[in-house]
């Protein structure tokens, strides 16, 4: 039987839960969503998988998640295990070329994943990213730098976004 290991901790956003297989981290909420709503996303994607929560198997996201918010780590460094279908990990995975302080918009990320005319594919993935902050779907932006689309609410967006100097503060 599957094992997902889970933890919990206090950010400077909130209380973000996060859970890891044996390959890597696979999904991480931020504020937006409880720890109820978490462990039933954790259930319905792992169906039968034994939910474990441990202080110990997460430690290095957290560490990272932690050093991040202290302005302290611009690139993550934890194995990642995502959970989407084929054009879903596409997206994540460009969305991590995303450099730390920059912004693109969902138009030029639609053209960089091969969709030209895909904005609402490409937003919907975006939205379905089981990793933000790690995949940085906030730097994705509307027409203009428009802060649209966030799970966590567009004040944490902005927030995030701030931290990383792509807004002024």
């Amino acid at each position: 039987m599957e094992k997902i290991y889970y933890s919990s901790f206090n950010s400077k956003i909130g209380t973000i839960h996060v859970a890891s297989t044996r390959s890597g981290v696979c999904k991480i909420s931020i504020p937006a969503q409880t720890k109820k709503e978490f462990l039933a996303w954790l259930q319905k994607k792992f169906d039968g998988a034994e939910l474990v929560e441990t202080s110990t198997k997460n430690r290095q996201i957290i560490d990272e998640l932690n050093r991040y918010f202290d302005r302290r780590l611009v690139k993550f460094h934890s194995r990642l295990d995502p959970v989407g279908t084929e054009f879903q990990r596409h997206v994540w995975s460009e969305l991590k070329r995303i450099r730390y302080g920059k912004m693109i918009s969902y138009k030029e990320l639609a053209k960089r994943v091969g969709v030209q005319r895909g904005f609402q594919a490409v937003g919907k993935a975006n939205g379905a990213n089981p990793l933000p902050i790690v995949v940085p779907c906030h730097r994705v932006v509307g027409a203009n730098s428009k802060l649209v689309g966030y799970a966590a609410g567009l004040k944490t967006k902005e927030f995030l976004l701030r931290l990383e100097g792509a807004l002024p503060v």
